[in-house]
């Protein structure tokens, strides 16, 4: 059984897939070529799944950080005769274009240990197993490393000691002294690429400083933001570059797939895919926290892989990092889970709901880069100007929601709201988008319409509030976005009213807030969940909005306090434990971070006379 808390798991990246590394030095989870790829190491789904671990062979403590403005890992193992560094990464590629990070990447994770003082024996242990477990390969000693043959892959271990093998596995004892230091590898490629090799001990060095350096420019030339919380939120830009995918700019809501929203449950998703509900809000913390570069490469991402509205004129609401459709579902019953969590999925079924939100969201998108729509085609016009008048049409329907529940359809306040807010964005974008002014008068009629239902059907007075659904009591914390999107001033009272109850009745005894009550049965799933730590930023960030800038930096201040020791969040918080659940790193967490932290460093800011 994997039992290893997410909290203790690193994020290295090479901007095409990416890997996870506990405390103790063990890549527990790794996908190459893409984040969607299958596994090579999947011990963290389960214990038999494939992991590569190096470490000392006495007794330690360890503590690990980033190295400075990177995403490259350095774990320090202190032991009663000496010290020794981990330096892990998945190499980038040459320290070149800043606005091009991981072009050049090599599909190689490079590990380097160095004694620092007295010496230290080490063991390391090398159990591939591809295909999330599947494959047991055949290993074979080669100069200077360890070949592996089995399925599609062709796996190549760069090694400086002698290793031993049994069972699909390689193990190996060496010791170092102060002074020295080595370099191990692991590249995959496959049948139809050029076969990866035994790396020198000089190249892989030099490589790894190489991607130290093209993180730090990347850092350099993007970062730029200098209010509250400064170090995380370029911490959280470069958590957002990491899961993002330098050939098409897509960026995945978290590099896992069915780490758990509830111990032992069936809350168990696959988010190696790119949103649409994502979009507005990841392209205002790419500019807050990164550049325009990298809002506009995830923008034109969507507008390639989305411009397709069916005869129903229906958007898809996510999609694979290149762009791919179908995210058919399956599940991996070899596969135990996180601490028992079944079952293990691959794919995600959502592909094919209807969410009448993801208009609004990409339309949102496309405002946020309102200067640079004369960059974008008449295709991709005609497209938003679809995707509006699909909201027109739609917003009367009922669907699954934000949340994707796979209960039944409901009128989701939330999903209205953003379809107020494509017709929103595209009243003031008619002129980019080239839209004539009857179509446009017409949107306003309609935006007008959704306004006035959500008021009336929307309110609760028995609830005090804005409530999930229409004709329902229950709170939802998406309704916290409607002063962000603008929908309602955050001053309004029956925002303050929803802001109020969101903050009395849909937390936890810490103050971390859920997305809805699990027991109302709405989203047809058995078991709990986990608070959510980007509603709780919501909550902060609705809070700035509304002028209670420090009860906004308190909620702020309670959420970003789960950032793990190396300054990760994952979706959920475990109520009971206070431990990290969920898929890691997410996304939406970060994203909620580095967005409220702006709006309370605005909110902070004094009024000009």
């Amino acid at each position: 059984m994997s039992s290893t808390a997410i909290a203790d798991y690193a994020l290295i990246s090479d901007r095409h897939s990416a890997a996870l590394v506990s405390r103790d030095g063990s890549v527990d989870w790794l996908c190459f070529p893409r984040f969607d790829s299958p596994s090579v190491f999947a011990r963290l789904l389960d214990g038999a799944a494939g992991h590569w671990s190096v470490r000392p062979s006495v007794p330690y403590e360890a503590t690990r950080h980033y190295v400075d403005r990177s995403m490259v890992l350095e774990t320090t193992f202190r032991t009663g005769s000496g010290t020794v560094t981990l330096t892990d990464a998945l190499l980038t590629g040459p320290d070149g274009d800043a606005h091009s990070l991981g072009a050049g990447a090599p599909r190689l994770l490079a590990r380097r240990l160095t004694c620092t003082e007295g010496e230290v024996p080490m063991e390391t242990e090398y159990r591939p197993r591809p295909e999330y477990g599947l494959v047991a390969p055949i290993l074979s000693e080669t100069e200077g490393g360890v070949t592996s043959r089995g399925g599609a892959e062709w796996l190549v271990l760069t090694a400086a000691h002698r290793m031993d093998f049994a069972d699909s596995t390689a193990h190996g004892a060496f010791t170092l002294r102060a002074g020295q230091s080595i370099c191990l590898g692991l590249q995959r490629s496959t049948l139809e690429e050029p076969p990866a090799h035994v790396w020198t001990q000089e190249d892989l060095s030099g490589r790894l400083d190489a991607t130290i350096g093209a993180w730090q420019s990347w850092s350099d030339v993007h970062q730029a933001y200098d209010g509250p919380w400064r170090d995380l939120v370029h911490h959280s830009g470069r958590v957002l570059q990491a899961l993002s995918f330098q050939p098409s700019g897509a960026i995945v809501a978290a590099a896992t797939t069915s780490l758990p929203e509830g111990v032992g449950g069936e809350r168990n998703w696959d988010y190696r895919y790119t949103w649409v509900r994502d979009a507005c809000l990841t392209m205002e913390a790419l500019w807050v926290a990164a550049c325009p570069d990298e809002a506009h490469d995830f923008f034109a991402f969507l507008a390639t892989a989305a411009p397709s509205l069916g005869a129903d004129r229906t958007l898809q609401i996510m999609f694979g990092v290149g762009g791919e459709h179908d995210l058919s579902e399956r599940t991996l019953p070899h596969l135990r889970g996180w601490r028992e969590s079944r079952p293990v999925r691959v794919g995600n079924g959502a592909w094919c709901q209807q969410q009448i939100d993801v208009y609004g969201e990409l339309l949102d998108a496309a405002y946020r880069l309102a200067d640079q729509l004369d960059r974008i085609d008449d295709d991709t016009r005609r497209f938003l100007v679809a995707c509006a008048d699909a909201a027109a049409e739609r917003w009367t329907e009922k669907d699954q929601g934000i949340w994707e529940v796979r209960g039944e359809p409901r009128h989701f306040l939330y999903s209205k709201v953003m379809c107020w807010t494509a017709l929103d964005r595209a009243i003031r974008l008619a002129g980019p988008l080239g839209a004539p002014r009857g179509k446009v008068a017409a949107w306003r009629r309609t935006r007008d319409e959704i306004h006035r239902t959500v008021l009336r059907e929307g309110w609760s007075e028995e609830a005090g509030a804005f409530t999930q659904y229409f004709g329902s009591t229950a709170l939802d914390a998406s309704n916290l976005m409607m002063p962000i999107v603008g929908f309602l001033p955050a001053d309004d009272p029956r925002v303050r009213a929803t802001i109020d109850a969101t903050e009395r009745d849909l937390t936890d005894d810490a103050g971390l807030v859920y997305r809805y009550r699990t027991e109302e049965g709405v989203d047809g799933l058995a078991g709990e969940e986990g608070t959510f730590l980007l509603c709780t930023f919501w909550l902060a960030q609705a809070l700035a909005l509304a002028g209670r800038a420090e009860r906004a930096s308190d909620v702020f201040a309670r959420a970003a306090a789960y950032v793990n020791d190396v300054g990760l969040l994952a979706e959920e918080i475990d109520p009971a434990t206070g431990e990290l659940l969920g898929n890691f790193p997410q996304a939406f967490s970060h994203i909620g971070l580095v967005t409220a932290a702006w709006a309370i460093s605005e909110a902070r800011q004094p009024i000009a006379a």
